[in-house]
């Protein structure tokens, strides 16, 4: 095992505790060989001799006893090139690095290919909820239209704190560091990172495509307001960072930002640090996998899974289902999606203003479901929702609302995904 930290401490301590019952279903027992670990001195509550852990990595690779590699350290290097190594020794490996698979998994696939051996990642997207190997096996025979989720527990919570508790966004990321979602450094959570690199690894494998982190277009969540909230709740709605990737017209779309969803949606109902991924296919219709997406235990039972698998296949022979991201992929620019969008103007309280921004909608060929007038002089306000919309033609509506001389400011805009889209 490479790192024991939170995750590979649990998998450490559930081997043990299960130790009869997972060698019934592998029909062997496994056994923790090696640990590389950064700190040799630092103790840690695991079942595990001292013997067992070394400072060099390249023990634990070059170890020619070792049959599979579990991989829980994160990174990109030297993680990116001990996985490679082991898989040229002929080690079957089971990872949970969302981020090395996120930007670089087509390499890791070909090089397990190429060594015929296997690799494993359920653990790297939504912690405990079981959705990669579903995609991979279960759906093989479906034809994925859409997979839609909640795959950032951090951002789930804050989000969850400012709609039920009235919290602004810098409270609620303080509750959520007090509590441990968080990591030290936020970043990859509020800004969407963390979720993009998940969701390219989900295209991947329900589009059967070459698609990388990079390609899915990414906005965080440090943007919304309090008012936002309050709105989205006014006009039924829930407002989440959600993933999504849908195969349009032979070309795959993905993107991350905040959205407005109806309440009555199932994804509407997922809150604090839970996770959620929302499947639509042609055949089997509308499918949602729920539950916790991280932490140590649940995060160790996916990637024990996932080393089952392996094991089971050592002892009866044969191989678990391969790469599948044969096909290139033809990624969708962000400004030819279509989405509806809430957006909120502060204006001027004169004749003509409605008229005014209306016209300006239209001239830009994006239409207006509803619209509320707030507040009076200083105070007005708009709230409007359009029809679906391209995307280029909202941001240059966006663009000339700045220049309009009864429009103050752009206070907030957001996208809104119907129960329908």
């Amino acid at each position: 095992m490479l790192g024991c930290g939170i995750v590979g401490s649990a998998v450490a301590r559930i081997l043990d505790a299960h130790s009869d019952e997972i060698a019934e279903r592998v029909g062997a027992r496994l056994e923790i060989r090696k640990v590389a670990v950064r700190k040799l001195g630092k103790e840690r509550d695991v079942p595990l001799s001292r013997d067992v852990f070394t400072n060099d990595a390249s023990e634990v690779v070059g170890d020619s006893d070792i049959q599979v590699l579990i991989e829980v350290m994160g990174g990109i290097e030297p993680t990116r090139t001990l996985i490679l190594d082991a898989m040229r020794s002929g080690k079957h490996v089971v990872s949970a690095n969302k981020e090395l698979i996120g930007a670089l998994g087509r390499e890791l696939f070909d090089e397990a290919e190429a060594n015929s051996v296997e690799f494993n990642f359920e653990a790297s997207v939504a912690g405990g909820v079981p959705i990669i190997r579903p995609l991979k096996e279960s759906l093989a025979g479906e034809r994925v239209e859409r997979v839609m989720g909640i795959l950032n527990g951090t951002t789930n919570y804050i989000l969850t704190k400012m709609a039920e508790d009235g919290m602004e966004f810098d409270q609620a990321l303080a509750q959520a560091e007090r509590l441990g979602y968080s990591e030290l450094d936020p970043t990859a959570d509020i800004e969407g990172f963390d979720p993009a690199a998940k969701l390219s690894i989900l295209a991947s494998i329900a589009f059967n495509a070459r698609v990388v982190a990079g390609d899915v277009y990414r906005e965080g969540i440090t943007q919304v307001k309090q008012a936002d909230i309050g709105n989205a709740r006014s006009l039924g709605y829930v407002v989440k960072l959600l993933a999504i990737a849908e195969c349009v017209d032979g070309e795959i779309a993905m993107r991350v930002h905040p959205a407005m969803i109806p309440r009555t949606h199932p994804l509407a109902s997922v809150r604090d640090n839970l996770n959620a991924i929302f499947v639509e296919g042609n055949q089997v219709g509308e499918l949602m996998f729920y539950g916790r997406g991280a932490g140590g235990p649940p995060t160790a039972i996916s990637v024990i899974g996932d080393v089952v698998d392996v094991a089971r296949h050592i002892v009866g022979g044969g191989r678990g289902v391969g790469s599948l991201y044969s096909q290139p992929a033809r990624v969708r620019p962000m400004d030819s999606t279509v989405s509806q969008h809430y957006i909120l103007l502060e204006v001027a309280d004169k004749p003509g203003v409605l008229a005014r921004v209306a016209q300006t909608f239209a001239d830009h060929d994006v239409s207006i479901m509803s619209m509320l007038q707030e507040g009076m002089g200083d105070e007005a306000r708009l709230i409007l929702v359009t029809h679906n919309a391209l995307e280029r033609n909202f941001q240059a509506l966006l663009a000339e609302l700045r220049t309009l001389e009864v429009v103050d400011e752009i206070a907030s805009s957001m996208r809104v995904q119907s129960a329908g889209d």
